[in-house]
């Protein structure tokens, strides 16, 4: 664990996301790489005439001493810090970014959905989650006490998918994490028998896998994660994301978005 990315907007999310990032990249002797958006439109950053070009100045000048300000925290001394201003669609900078420096994490502050936000909602978090080939660590929520040694891991058991398994129990490994793999089974069309579940996981396992998975119901996945998680008092709840869109996002929807947006736990999650 050596480089860790945190977007920020000045927000109390961005302090929440601010905060566990000093806690990993203390115990991990990693760099932050905190970056900031500056919110331009494309006809400001496109064109070229002078009256523009000293705008754009002027908010540069003036995120830059906002940021200046906001980085001015306690907890951030003796932490090596590489602040960064961008202008573009924050996902894709993040990204960008993140192969840049070869992060290992991204972690967001986030204030989730709510019933009243509505089907279409969305946020910079949820396009995180389902964009970025970085793991993307989402808090709601003040970390305070703030360790990841009790981990869910959501898991699909699809034998093809044994790579982003490995990859993240050697990051939850490093950040010393005990990992538990966690199978949910669902009623109707997605109901599995013990007997089909056990020769899912012999598969899973000789496809590079594990054979230790608990197998929990649930009506939909997140709903068995998130319960299995708070009885078991995890840390963590982290899943695996295919980073679907368009039409077949629409139609299949996303557990790590959902996750994302709802569980009052941190989520991690992981691209396949």
């Amino acid at each position: 664990m050596k480089h860790i990315i945190i977007p920020v907007d000045f927000s109390k999310q961005s302090e929440f996301a601010l905060k566990a990032g000093a806690i990993l990249a203390r115990k991990h002797d990693a760099t932050l790489h905190i970056l900031h958006m500056l919110e331009l439109s494309e006809s400001l950053i496109s064109q070229s005439d002078t009256e523009n070009k000293n705008e754009m100045l002027f908010m540069f000048a003036l995120a830059k001493k906002k940021f200046e300000t906001f980085l001015e925290k306690e907890y951030l001394k003796d932490v090596k810090v590489e602040p960064m201003i961008k202008h573009h669609k924050v996902y894709k900078e993040v990204d960008l970014v993140a192969k840049e420096v070869n992060a290992d994490l991204i972690i967001m502050g986030s204030q989730g959905l709510t019933a009243q936000d509505g089907i279409f909602a969305g946020s910079n978090a949820e396009r995180m989650v389902r964009n970025s080939n970085t793991p993307v660590l989402v808090l709601k929520s003040e970390p305070k006490n703030f360790d990841l040694k009790n981990v869910v891991l959501g898991t699909d058991l699809n034998p093809e998918n044994t790579s982003v398994f490995s990859k993240s129990i050697a990051l939850l490994s490093t950040l010393g994490s005990k990992v538990h793999p966690v199978y949910v089974n669902l009623p109707y069309t997605n109901f599995m028998s013990s007997r089909e579940f056990n020769e899912k996981v012999r598969n899973f396992a000789a496809a590079g896998g594990t054979d230790e998975v608990e197998f929990i119901a649930g009506y939909t996945v997140e709903d068995g994660l998130i319960h299995y998680a708070e009885e078991t008092n995890a840390d963590l709840i982290a899943v695996s994301t295919h980073g679907r869109k368009g039409l077949n996002h629409f139609l299949n929807g996303s557990v790590s978005e959902d996750l994302a947006n709802h569980a009052k736990l941190p989520v991690m999650t992981f691209k396949v």
